[in-house]
C-alpha cells in the first residue's frame, strides 16, 4: 500500500472540506476521533461479529470494504493534524483472537491516542487498524483501491454541498 500516495490524496481531501466549511482555523483534532470511533463502530455492525443474538449474516465484501476505508480516511486525517505523513511499514501479526476482539483492539487504540495525540500511539492505532483489514481478509492493493474510489466519492460529494 502507496501510504504517502494516500496522505497527499487525504491532504487534499481535507484542504477542500476545510476550506469549504471555513475550517482552516479550528482544530479538528477531536472531531476526526469521534468521527473514527464512528466509522469504526458501523464497520463492525456490518460485520455483525458481535450480534450473538441474531442469525442474519454479515454485509456483502464491498460494502465492509467500504466502511472500511472510511475509517482509513480518518486514520490518515489525523495522521495529518498531528504532523504525521510519513511511510511507515507495519508488521501485522494476528494474535488469533476473534473479529469482535480485534474491534475491542482498536477501540483501545484510539483511547491511547485521543488521550496523548502522539505519534507513538498514532502508529500503534494505524498498526492496528491495519491488522483488522487483513483479518477482514483485504489484501493491501484491495484497500489502496477502495480508498481512491472512495476519496473521489468523497470529493464529488463536496463539489455537491455534501
Amino acid at each position: 500500500m502507496n501510504l504517502l500516495k494516500l496522505f497527499e490524496m487525504q491532504k487534499e481531501l481535507d484542504s477542500k472540506i476545510e476550506k469549504q466549511h471555513g475550517l482552516e482555523e479550528e482544530s479538528l483534532l477531536e472531531k476526526k476521533i469521534l468521527a473514527l470511533l464512528v466509522e469504526v463502530g458501523e464497520l463492525a455492525n456490518e460485520t455483525r461479529c458481535f450480534k450473538f443474538w441474531s442469525l442474519k449474516p454479515p454485509a456483502e465484501t464491498s460494502v465492509i470494504l467500504e466502511e472500511y476505508v472510511d475509517g482509513i480516511h480518518f486514520i490518515l486525517s489525523l495522521g495529518i493534524e498531528i504532523g504525521m505523513t510519513e511511510s511507515n511499514e507495519f508488521e501485522l501479526f494476528d494474535e488469533g483472537v476473534s473479529l469482535t476482539a480485534h474491534f475491542v483492539h482498536v477501540y483501545e487504540k484510539i483511547a491511547q491516542f485521543e488521550k496523548s495525540h502522539s505519534e507513538e500511539h498514532y502508529l500503534e492505532l494505524f498498526q492496528q487498524y491495519l491488522l483488522l483489514g487483513k483479518v477482514l481478509g483485504f489484501s493491501a492493493e484491495e484497500i489502496e483501491a477502495a480508498y481512491v474510489k472512495k476519496n473521489e466519492v468523497n470529493h464529488d460529494r463536496q463539489k455537491q454541498g455534501y
